[in-house]
């Protein structure tokens, strides 16, 4: 049986992305003011599929916009505070502003990607364009 250390400390985080999620989601006050969703990127045949878990919140808190080949996807997940009869002892959601960018290939059908909110996952898939394959066999002589 392998024992591994369970490192808590911030400043040595396991991961580098853990480090940066906590640097850029913490501020000076120590209240978080945005969070980074856990996101799932997958290809098929057909497209790239991008789900984002962002639970307890509607259709209408996102915002998915695609400049100069960037796919940027932003919310807010917002706490509310004034709720009556609650003592909260701990709250280890996540709440705040996100905002994540995906450069996205060159072949790609701008026009008919697609974001659908279900279960606390926001899906987005962006169709390939067969059209534009980018890839090639190369003869060796």
């Amino acid at each position: 049986m392998k024992i591994a250390r369970r490192n808590t400390d911030w400043l040595l985080p396991n991961t580098v992305d853990s480090f940066f999620d906590r640097y850029y989601a913490d501020t000076n006050s120590g209240t978080r003011s945005a969070f980074v969703p856990k996101t799932d990127i997958a290809e098929t045949e057909v497209a790239f599929e991008i789900q984002l878990a962002v639970p307890g919140m509607r259709k209408e808190d996102f915002k998915v916009d695609l400049k100069d080949g960037m796919l940027i996807v932003s919310g807010e997940r917002k706490f509310d505070k004034e709720e009556t009869g609650k003592n909260f002892h701990t709250i280890q959601t996540e709440y705040g502003n996100f905002s994540k960018s995906f450069q996205l290939p060159k072949d790609v059908l701008a026009k008919k990607i697609e974001a659908t909110y279900e279960s606390g996952i926001l899906n987005v898939v962006v169709p390939k364009d067969k059209s534009k394959k980018l890839t090639s066999e190369i003869l060796v002589k």
